[in-house]
């Protein structure tokens, strides 16, 4: 690879040809601020904040966005002089005369880089007047809120709309000047992740801030929190611990301190979704049906075949979500044994997802007239919740979930990284029809972070092919394959966020690749050390079944459901 010589700020460095000055100034330890600037997306340099004075061999001086500028030899490069900080001021001031702060509701409030750049650069963020005050709030559904009067447009959230093949956002024209609006005529799927690339909190879950106390707030329930497999490896974050540390007995720890009753780990749930969905597989083989099994954990996936792919509704898995399971369980199974009224338990599920706000809304999971589940908060909101209460999780005593749903296999813990769902299913499939564990190959292939994912393997005497996918642009394109083909592949797993949950648009901010690898290489190392690997092995899912569902009835009305393509 060809090599130039550059300067940066005094400092000569070595850099490969073709990387821009952003890359190379990252590298090598030097700080450049960035704003619009996300890794997932194209570069657009419209913030400017990431200017540096360039001089060429040729000594013409100029200034240049740093993220799109790429490096040449003999460059002589400034990222912090005079002129760069009058420039960035000038960008700042211009930046927030189109951003109305409110910085005690923002889902930034606690590290937001745009504030810190304003101290930086002695910056008057009311220097001039806002020019967005009186933009429109739009509501997405119970899932999200935009309010454009804090809108940039960086059109961030534009672009990952249209990555996930969906562009319910768009850039529109309106009297000379360009704004972010909703398209009537497309159906938002509630990802977030609109949310987790907007750099200045434009957008927030319903209730981000209003809403977190109302579960604790009624002394007369029983408040039951059951918390996600990849909360556990992100949440630290929000208190300056490493990307991908694992904190799940600190976690429970810091929940307890809440005045929660009780504390209960999705992951368990998550064993009986695979259960149900690897059966399920299996009566397909085994039945030699042809129709492809599509995973049906992620509720913004399920939105989207709903809104755009009506057709493959009837192949989505009628196994529940982890939490909706647990729930309904939490409300029959342990409410029974416990001898409380269902109407006096409240279940709180903590999830890294704002579609669950809407999934838990969903009336295909009613049991009766009970919602398995009651509310649904971030990672963000609770550790919101935290610091709001004065709870440091780093000091938190560290406790284990309570019993009997707490505790999970290792292929529960491992849904929270895309691919985890397939392999999970996988490892219950081969276990029960061959007494086998699952072979090394197989998982390797189904793990990392690569948005597509394929694996060919026999299984009762059948080769089969399987996907797992994150980001619906791929799910789509292979939804696309599967209309001309229906025989191309047996199982589908689809994530819509990058990453999987691990990535969701409920987690902390910022994130990245690497950021979403430390966290899900948190859930894997869970997984390596625990020694219950198949779910279907797991004590509690085999004394659930045996001791309560026990009538076919039962066990649909708890652990399955069936999509109708009537959401909105």
């Amino acid at each position: 690879m060809q090599k130039i010589k550059i300067t940066i700020n005094g400092k000569k460095i070595t850099a490969p040809l073709g990387k821009t000055i952003l890359e190379i100034a990252k590298n090598s330890g030097t700080y450049v601020p960035t704003l619009c600037h996300h890794t997932d997306l194209k570069i657009k340099a419209n913030c400017r904040i990431c200017l540096v004075e360039v001089t060429f061999k040729n000594k013409k001086k100029c200034f240049l966005p740093s993220c799109q500028a790429k490096a040449e030899n003999g460059m002589k490069i400034e990222t912090d002089s005079v002129e760069i900080r009058k420039l960035r001021k000038t960008n700042l001031e211009l930046l927030f005369s189109q951003h109305k702060e409110e910085c005690t509701d923002c889902v930034f409030c606690h590290s937001c880089s745009f504030l810190q750049m304003a101290k930086e650069y002695q910056v008057e963020i009311d220097k001039f007047q806002d020019r967005k005050k009186d933009f429109p709030t739009y509501n997405f559904g119970p899932a999200l809120i935009f309010d454009s009067s804090k809108c940039i447009n960086c059109y961030n959230c534009v672009e990952v709309c249209q990555n996930q093949s969906v562009g319910y956002l768009e850039k529109v024209e309106k009297n000379g000047f360009f704004e972010v609006r909703p398209n009537p005529k497309k159906t938002c799927i509630y990802c977030g992740q609109c949310l987790a690339h907007c750099p200045v909190g434009a957008f927030e879950a319903v209730g981000e801030f209003e809403d977190i106390e109302k579960p604790l707030q009624n002394k007369n329930k029983v408040v039951i929190f059951q918390f996600a497999p990849s909360i556990r490896t992100s949440i630290g974050e929000e208190f300056n611990l490493p990307f991908g540390s694992v904190v799940t007995e600190k976690l429970v720890g810091a929940i307890k301190k809440l005045g929660v009753d009780y504390i209960f780990d999705v992951s368990v749930g998550a064993d009986f979704t695979t259960f149900e969905e690897a059966n399920e597989l299996l009566e397909k083989l085994k039945n030699k049906t042809g129709n492809i099994l599509l995973s049906s954990c992620c509720p913004a996936w399920v939105r989207f075949v709903e809104a755009y792919y009506p057709q493959f509704v009837k192949n989505l898995s009628q196994a529940r979500p982890p939490h909706i399971i647990l729930g309904g369980l939490i409300k029959t199974y342990f409410a029974k044994k416990q001898k409380i009224k269902p109407e006096n338990i409240t279940v709180v599920s903590v999830m890294p997802c704002v579609a669950k706000k809407f999934e838990i809304e969903r009336k295909e999971f009613l049991i009766g007239k009970l919602k398995p589940v009651d509310f649904v908060l971030t990672t963000r909101e609770l550790a919101f919740l935290f610091k709001k209460k004065g709870i440091d999780l780093k000091k938190a005593k560290p406790l284990k979930c309570d019993t009997p749903l707490g505790v999970p296999s290792g292929s529960g813990v491992i849904y929270g990284a895309s691919g985890g769902v397939m392999e999970s299913a996988l490892r219950v499939a081969f276990w029960e029809k061959q007494k086998e564990i699952l072979p090394k190959i197989v998982y390797e292939q189904v793990r990392g972070q690569e948005n597509l994912k394929k694996v060919e393997l026999n299984l009762l005497n059948k080769k089969i092919k399987m996907v797992a996918l994150s980001g619906i642009k791929q799910a789509k394109n292979i939804l696309e394959e599967l209309k001309e083909n229906k025989q191309a592949y047996s199982c589908l797993e689809v994530m819509a966020c990058p990453g999987g949950c691990i990535g969701g648009g409920g987690q902390p901010l910022p994130q990245d690749k690497e950021i979403r690898q430390k966290r899900a290489e948190g859930l894997y190392q869970i997984d390596q050390k625990e020694n219950l690997k198949v779910a279907s092995q797991n004590p509690i899912v085999k004394q659930v079944y045996k001791d309560f569902l026990k009538t076919e009835k039962l066990r649909n009305q708890i652990t399955k459901v069936k999509y109708t393509c009537k959401q909105k």
